[in-house]
């Protein structure tokens, strides 16, 4: 007997959806329907949970990203302090947390890929509860405390207690996250000319007394990747001239996918106490080996773990020690967006109870309007209803890009969006992408050029993501190439094309910009194919050979 694939026997989603114009409402939704009722709000977990049948008994969705005011990073009074909708990309765009928080934000860089990210909330991360999500240690590491709130009430908890086991938490059903809070870091003390610094007066000294942090990842492929293992090192040092120099006066460890919950060392701290870290670094890497207790997975032995544990740990350290930790960040990440600020324009609250409640968006420059979301993802409801099939389903766990458009101004993979987010959004689909004249954009023509189309399945995706970064970014690098296209994959693994297009399309449109004011020559649209290739790898855009690191 055939077995069905996950995709073909998913679970349906619920079949209400409410779209509420504050947290209030959302809370007493939540209250009055208790575990029937689940929040959303970027839903890239969630959603998924909900298909495979994960979470069962859950009848509707109340959905928050459309509350205004929810997604913003605030640097106060020596504090930095996260809104519930804030997405990993908004924590990757926020210039002072390269300082005040950055193994938050070399965290959020770890996660997923551009359209994941532009979705993905880093609240979401948190509630979710699992030890192998990379914020998490970060901000365990930070010393952050969560916030939630009922209509019983508002409470705060440290984030070390705010998870009770595998994938559980103290949250309870009528309860919302609104605020994820740490102190500000004194941030990186070489390796970060472009870093900015958070300035309010209050926070610790930028002399010789200092907290720095790091955040070191070890997944199979460097972009959407589970860890394999990842560490997040907070250190306080007193007395240093230069860099890394100093004696420690606190240290953090927070070690990820080698128990059930994300782990402290705090042995490792004890040994480093009043020593420069050069001189701990082997005390704490043994502690740390000592501490974890990993399992056996698809994706490392225990074996494996246990040591790879030591390397992360170690790296960590060792940059920490040098005062290289932001020596790796990389020079403007692209982050698929069509403007520096995507419209998040507050919502009007909409309710989806039945079936023929019409969902209506502006779709690829026409107002649109059709039935049938209830239940249904974005992607669904692009193809079923409207008609718009170049949307393509190839993983339904936002793995491939497949399905990628864009949804008010970000990239974002549709089978992981509840179809009533469309109601008043503006979505772009490949349809929409050439002129009204039926003119190819750049990277289309470019596709064609270089045979990058081949069997055609994930061409929308990468139509859909290349559009975005060359708006973005008109002259990518090719690590910006690579790291704008790693939420796409090409089952023909003929990257190198696909590649070669983006350079020839970015080319195109130098072009046409340097001919409206000289004559000047512009570069050749060739590439060195080995190169283009080893510069995909390096940032994710194509898979590594499983077990060959990926460390980051």
């Amino acid at each position: 007997m055939f077995q069905l694939h996950e995709v073909q026997r998913a679970v349906p989603l619920p079949s209400r959806y409410v779209a509420p114009g504050s947290l209030d409402e959302a809370a007493n939704l939540l209250s009055s329907r208790g575990a029937a009722a689940r929040l959303i709000a970027g839903g890239t977990d969630l959603m998924l949970e909900l298909s495979r049948g994960a979470r069962s008994g859950v009848e509707l969705l109340v959905d928050i990203s459309g509350v205004a005011g929810l997604d913003r990073v605030s640097y106060e009074g020596g504090r930095v302090t996260l809104g519930p909708l804030v997405t990993h990309a908004d924590v990757i765009a926020s210039a002072p947390m390269l300082a005040a928080g950055l193994p938050l934000a070399q965290a959020c860089l770890e996660v997923g890929s551009p359209p994941l990210r532009n979705r993905a909330t880093v609240v979401g991360n948190i509630v979710t509860a699992s030890p192998a999500n990379d914020t998490i240690s970060a901000l365990v590491a930070l010393g952050a405390e969560v916030t939630m709130m009922s209509p019983r009430g508002e409470r705060t908890v440290r984030i070390g207690e705010f998870f009770t086991g595998f994938r559980q938490t103290v949250l309870e059903p009528d309860e919302i996250v609104t605020a994820i809070a740490f102190d500000a870091l004194d941030g990186p003390t070489t390796g970060a000319a472009e870093v900015p610094r958070v300035d309010d007066g209050s926070q610790g000294s930028l002399g010789t007394d200092r907290r720095r942090g790091i955040f070191v990842k070890l997944g199979l492929r460097r972009a959407q990747a589970i860890s394999v293992v990842h560490a997040a090192v907070v250190v306080h040092t007193n007395g240093g001239a230069v860099a890394g120099d100093g004696i420690v006066s606190g240290l953090i460890v927070a070690l990820g996918s080698v128990a059930p919950t994300i782990i402290t060392v705090p042995q490792a701290a004890e040994l480093a106490m009043g020593r420069e870290l050069t001189e701990a670094i082997d005390d704490i890497v043994d502690a740390a080996r000592r501490a974890a207790t990993p399992i056996d997975d698809i994706r490392g032995s225990a074996e494996y773990r246990s040591h790879a544990v030591g390397v992360v740990v170690e790296r960590a350290v060792a940059a920490l020690a040098g005062g290289t930790e932001a020596e790796r960040w990389p020079h403007e990440p692209p982050r698929l967006v069509l403007s520096a600020n995507p419209d998040r324009s507050p919502t009007a609250p909409m309710s989806l109870a039945k079936a023929d409640d019409v969902v209506t968006a502006t779709v690829n420059g026409s107002v649109r309007g059709a039935a049938g979301a209830a239940g249904k993802t974005l992607m669904d409801w692009l193809r079923d209803d409207l008609g718009l099939t170049g949307t393509k389903e190839g993983c339904a766990e936002g793995e491939c890009g497949a399905c990628t458009v864009h949804l008010d101004g970000a990239v974002v993979f549709s089978c992981l969006v509840p179809a009533g987010r469309a109601e008043g959004a503006t979505i772009t689909t490949v349809e929409g992408v050439a002129s009204p004249a039926g003119e190819l954009h750049p990277f289309q023509q470019a596709m064609v050029d270089t045979g990058g189309a081949q069997c055609g399945f994930c061409t929308p995706g990468f139509v859909m993501s290349a559009a975005a970064l060359l708006n973005e970014i008109p002259e990518p690098t090719s690590s910006q190439i690579a790291a704008g296209l790693s939420g796409n994959l090409c089952r023909c693994t003929g990257y190198c094309t696909i590649i070669e297009a983006v350079r020839a399309a970015s080319v195109d449109a130098v072009a046409v910009r340097t001919a409206s004011v000289d004559t000047q020559p512009v570069r050749s649209a060739s590439v060195d194919s080995q190169a283009v290739e080893a510069a995909a790898v390096d940032a994710g855009a194509v898979p590594q050979a499983p077990g060959s690191g990926g460390l980051s």
